[in-house]
């Protein structure tokens, strides 16, 4: 364990009742309680599937189920209070102006609402944060690379989408989150791209990450160029972005909004950057407890299987239901295939870049415990 990690960790006074939240400095804590509930969940999740090449009815069917709590979470320090229709919308075009045309569709869909088209822009939206965990390893068999992540969420806040599309060139399947982006994913390309919060508690004027995820997967070609992007491009909050080529090379950027992205060989990253700068939150998510399982079983030679199954089971499985911490499903992506299985303890998803999805599918996390 690093000397800073142990420093910070292991003499630290335990974590109030209230948890890390109690440590949030003052200018996020009106945030906390406001991430995006679109969706409200429970610890019986219905994942929807969003099936459409191009957005179209049944976008608009999410759009038309979402937009209410979208709306109160995009204005909940009031009208004025984020960047309106034309900064969003110059920033898009500026930073991404491959993904313009999508986003004028979506907005038609939508109905030409000023608010949408700015809260779709995801430019410096309300922060809000998550956990997981992420690591890369050959399928035990074929030796295939796998990307394979905990998303770990609170379900109360959760989008629950499962989307395939094909805005532009190539197909494109993942989590989705804040209507068109993506926590996770895969594309056409031959990448798999994950993230994890990257544990650091400055605030910037950038992107809300969904939306840097989805265009990663639409426009790099490859790893170099994936990094490019992240490197270009302002960013809103800290993440650590895993990417995983066919090859099965892989790479973790650690983005952040107030210094240069850090590009590292790193197979395996949990909640914070290179050294804990956070300790409230490190400790409260057990960031570096998840980050040494996961380095010990890398290097004890574990595979995809192996891992996954450690994946469903603590200390890397959560289910801290009360404090908004939970494994909400644990994903294998394969980039040279075009195939992802989603896990749940007792039950897996096998879905592919060129197989339609399910329009609905249903998991009981609380009976789904972990083996003792």
């Amino acid at each position: 364990m690093p000397e800073p990690v142990r420093r910070f960790l292991q003499e630290a006074e335990p974590v109030a009742a209230e948890g890390w939240r109690s440590y949030v400095p003052e200018e996020w804590r009106h945030w906390l309680e406001g991430s995006p509930a679109p969706r409200p969940q429970s610890r019986a999740l219905r994942f929807v599937g969003v099936d459409e090449p191009q957005p179209g009815p049944r976008w608009r069917e999410l759009y038309e189920a979402t937009w209410e709590a979208y709306r109160a979470w995009w204005l909940r320090q009031g009208a004025g209070s984020r960047p309106g229709r034309a900064e969003a919308e110059a920033a898009l075009r500026r930073h991404m102006p491959e993904l313009v045309d999508t986003h004028s569709r979506l907005v038609e869909l939508a109905g030409g609402d000023d608010e949408t088209a700015a809260m779709l822009a995801l430019w410096s939206p309300p922060p809000f944060i998550v956990a997981c965990s992420q690591v890369v390893a050959p399928d035990t068999e074929s030796g295939e690379p796998v990307l394979l992540r905990n998303y770990d969420y609170d379900p109360r806040l959760f989008e629950a989408t499962i989307v395939r599309s094909r805005f532009r060139d190539r197909g494109v399947l993942g989590i989705g989150d804040c209507l068109w982006g993506l926590v996770d994913g895969i594309s056409e390309a031959g990448l798999a791209v994950s993230l994890t919060f990257g544990g650091r508690r400055a605030i910037g004027q950038g992107f809300g990450i969904p939306l840097v995820i989805r265009y990663v997967l639409e426009v790099a070609d490859g790893i170099r160029e994936a990094v490019s992007i992240l490197q270009r491009l302002p960013h809103q909050l800290s993440y650590n972005v895993t990417i995983c080529d066919p090859t099965g090379r892989a790479v973790t950027v650690m983005l952040a909004p107030d210094r240069p992205a850090v590009v590292t060989p790193r197979r395996v990253v949990t909640n914070h950057p290179q050294v804990v700068e956070w300790p409230e939150h490190a400790r409260w998510v057990h960031s570096v407890e998840r980050l040494d399982r996961l380095e010990h079983l890398l290097a004890a030679g574990a595979g995809a299987d192996e891992l996954v199954a450690e994946l469903l089971q603590p200390p890397l499985l959560a289910r801290n239901w009360d404090e908004g911490f939970a494994t909400l499903y644990s994903a294998a992506y394969r980039p040279a295939s075009g195939r992802l299985e989603y896990h749940w303890p007792g039950f897996t998803l096998p879905l592919a870049l060129d197989r339609p999805l399910p329009e609905a599918v249903d998991v009981e996390l609380e009976d789904a415990e972990p083996r003792p």
